[in-house]
């Protein structure tokens, strides 16, 4: 499993933590608002739920609407989520939560970190474990589990469960609102399902693998050197070899059908990748891995499908 080199976290310990008691947080998450941040669940206050990005915090607010307290750490579209850094803030809504939510996979480390500083004793939701798709001595694990259908719908439900655990007298609207949500996710999986059935096989490429499992759920053939992706998700430089061998991918007889762009993180490499496709005619389709100003999960994986879905019809 590789571990993303992405973050530093200042900690905050001894007297400037107690100080840190009687500060306020907010809540932040892709339009979803908040909820009272006065006790925890069950005492008659909203659930108090930290989530590493917007994508998980939005799904928890679905869910829970004003019954819960969210923030997302990291909730800014045009924000690397490659180079956070906690502030105080954050230390103080991960010390307070009732839930804790992270990514897992080596994808958002700082959650463990700030726990442990902390002294949180919040439920921690690890999504990579929820999913089951990582398995023993799987060095390349693809962490992007926020684009793998399947695994969101394991994600509401357990949410459903744990909110309802903590304000069992709101139970009935958490399992409507999720019902709904699955139902959602399901209208996203038959998406993918009928784009199978056209472009299965059509060969693809991205700079990183962050829309790697809706490829998958489309069947189509990624064929970017591991070696390229690798180094631009590691920040680490990319092998001359790597970088010939992902140029060439939009030229020849059989050019790939569409190039993925991560929009929150650029080199020099993949700016001269994205170039070569545009030269060569290869649609670009941006992704990105938190939800842009405005959306929610859906119209975010929706809109995602049909970029794509038009590029495979070119």
């Amino acid at each position: 499993m590789r571990t993303r080199s992405l973050l530093a976290v200042p900690l905050i310990v001894g007297a400037a933590a107690m100080a840190l008691s009687g500060c306020s947080t907010s809540s932040a998450t892709g339009g979803s608002g908040s909820g009272s941040s006065d006790g925890g669940g069950g005492g008659g206050g909203a659930i108090r739920v930290v989530a590493s990005t917007n994508v998980y915090g939005g799904i928890v607010k679905t869910i829970g609407g004003a019954h819960v307290d969210v923030t997302s750490i990291l909730d800014d579209p045009s924000q690397d989520p490659h180079s956070f850094e906690a502030d105080a803030r954050t230390q103080l809504a991960v010390s307070k939560a009732d839930i804790v939510i992270e990514n897992g996979g080596g994808y958002d480390p700082y959650i463990d970190t700030l726990m442990k500083s902390t002294g949180s004793d919040a439920d921690l939701v690890n999504v990579v474990k929820l999913s089951g798709l990582q398995k023993a001595g799987d060095d390349e694990f693809n962490e992007h589990v926020f684009y793998s259908y399947p695994t969101m719908t394991q994600f509401v439900a357990r949410i459903q469960a744990e909110l309802t655990q903590r304000d069992t007298a709101d139970g009935a609207t958490f399992a409507t609102n999720a019902t709904k949500l699955t139902a959602q996710l399901q209208k996203l999986e038959s998406s993918t399902s009928s784009l199978a059935e056209q472009y299965k096989g059509d060969r693809v490429s991205y700079t990183e693998p962050v829309p790697g499992y809706l490829f998958d759920a489309i069947g189509l053939d990624n064929v970017t050197p591991e070696a390229f992706s690798e180094a631009i998700e590691e920040g680490d430089d990319v092998p001359p070899a790597a970088l010939n061998q992902t140029l060439n991918l939009f030229s020849g007889s059989d050019p790939v059908t569409l190039l993925a762009y991560n929009d929150q993180t650029s080199s020099p490499e993949t700016e001269k990748v994205q170039r070569a496709a545009e030269s060569a005619g290869v649609p670009v389709v941006g992704v990105t891995e938190t939800l842009p100003k405005g959306e929610d999960y859906i119209s975010w994986q929706q809109k995602n499908i049909a970029r794509i879905s038009a590029a495979l019809a070119k």
